[in-house]
C-alpha cells in the first residue's frame, strides 16, 4: 500500500498549470507517491503516464466534493493529501507536512499557501471564522510566518493543499462513506470537514516550513454565476449544521448581511454576484432538511465568542 495517496480533481481549464502541480507532486514524493486525477467536464487530459497512477473521467462537472471522494475511495494510502489542480507545492513541502502528521496528535495539517504569480503574498494558511461568521482563509494578504516558526494550531485546514489522516477521515464521515458532502458541490466542503473533525476532537495545525503556490482558483474564476451561488448558499448550509437550533436565531444577521452584499454589487454594476444571492438561498431552500439540526454548535472552540 501506498503510505501518501494525493488526489487532484481538475476540470482542465489550465492544461499547462495542471501538469505544473502533478510534475512538482511527482518530484517530493516520487514513485511511491499515488497520485490520483479525477477529470470532470468530459475534457480529454493527456498527461505522460509517469504522473499519474489512477486517471478518472466523468462525463460532467460534479463539483469538488464528489469527485474528491471518488478520488479517496480508489486509493490506498492511510495519509490523503488533496491538491489542486492549480497548485504547485514547492520542494520540501511533502516531507514537511509528512513529519508533523507523523510526530504530532494532528489529524489534517498544511503549509503556507503562496500566491502563484506574488510568492511575497500570502494565499492562506488555513479556515478561520470572522464575526459574521464567513469562513476566511487565515492570513490572506499578509506576509508569510518565518519558515522556522514551529506550526501552530488552526480550525481546519483549506483542501486547496494539505494532508488528511485517512483514519480520521473514516470516523467523521457522513452516512454511507463520504468524506467530503457530495451535496455541496464546492465551496465551504472543505470547512464543513473541518467542521465534522474539530467536533471529533481532531487538531489541525499550519506547519510553516511546508509552502506551495495556488493560483486563486483558477477554475473558479471561469465559473460565473455557478461559483456565487454555491458560495452563498453552501455558507447558510454549513452554519445551519453547526450551529443547531441557534442558527434560526442567528439567521436574520446573515439574511441582512447578504442582502447588502447583494446591493453593494448591484451599485458597483456587478450583476453577477447580485443575482448569486438570492439564487444562493434558494439553493438552500432546496437542501436545508439535510444540513438543519436541533441542538447546541458542533464545536465550541474556534469561533468568535458567541457563536
Amino acid at each position: 500500500m501506498a503510505v501518501i495517496s494525493v488526489v487532484v480533481p481538475t476540470l482542465g481549464a489550465d492544461p499547462a498549470l495542471l501538469r505544473r502541480c502533478l510534475e512538482a507532486l511527482r518530484s517530493e514524493g516520487g514513485r511511491e507517491l499515488e497520485v490520483v486525477l479525477v477529470a470532470q467536464g468530459g475534457r480529454a487530459i493527456e498527461l505522460p503516464a509517469v504522473l499519474v497512477d489512477r486517471h478518472f473521467e466523468l462525463p460532467r462537472n460534479l463539483g469538488f466534493a464528489r469527485a474528491t471522494n471518488l478520488g479517496i475511495a480508489a486509493s490506498s494510502g492511510e495519509v490523503i493529501a488533496t491538491v489542486n489542480d492549480d497548485v504547485v507545492v514547492e520542494p520540501g513541502w511533502l516531507a514537511q507536512l509528512q513529519s508533523v502528521l507523523a510526530t504530532a496528535p494532528a489529524v489534517a495539517v498544511q503549509g503556507v499557501n503562496l500566491v502563484l504569480d506574488r510568492p511575497e503574498e500570502v494565499d492562506g494558511w488555513g479556515i478561520g471564522w470572522n464575526p459574521a461568521l464567513e469562513a476566511v482563509q487565515l492570513g490572506r494578504g499578509g506576509a508569510a510566518p518565518p519558515l522556522e516558526a514551529a506550526p501552530f494550531e488552526i480550525f481546519g485546514v483549506s483542501a486547496t493543499a494539505a494532508l488528511y489522516r485517512r483514519e480520521a477521515l473514516e470516523r467523521a464521515a457522513l452516512e454511507g462513506g463520504e468524506v467530503f458532502d457530495s451535496r455541496l458541490g464546492s465551496y465551504y466542503e472543505d470547512v464543513e470537514l473541518a467542521l465534522r473533525l474539530r467536533a471529533a476532537g481532531g487538531l489541525a495545525l499550519a506547519v510553516p516550513a511546508a509552502r506551495a503556490r495556488h493560483a486563486g482558483s483558477a477554475t473558479g474564476k471561469r465559473m460565473g454565476l455557478r461559483r456565487g451561488i454555491w458560495l452563498f448558499g453552501n455558507r447558510h448550509l454549513v452554519l445551519a449544521r453547526h450551529l443547531g437550533s441557534g442558527f434560526w436565531r442567528r439567521w436574520p444577521g446573515f439574511f441582512l448581511r447578504d442582502l447588502r452584499h447583494a446591493g453593494n454589487a448591484l451599485a458597483q454594476g456587478d450583476l453577477t454576484t447580485a443575482l448569486a444571492v438570492p439564487l444562493g438561498w434558494l439553493r438552500v431552500l432546496a437542501k436545508l432538511r439535510h444540513f438543519a439540526r436541533r441542538g447546541g454548535p458542533l464545536a465550541a472552540e474556534g469561533f468568535p465568542p458567541g457563536c
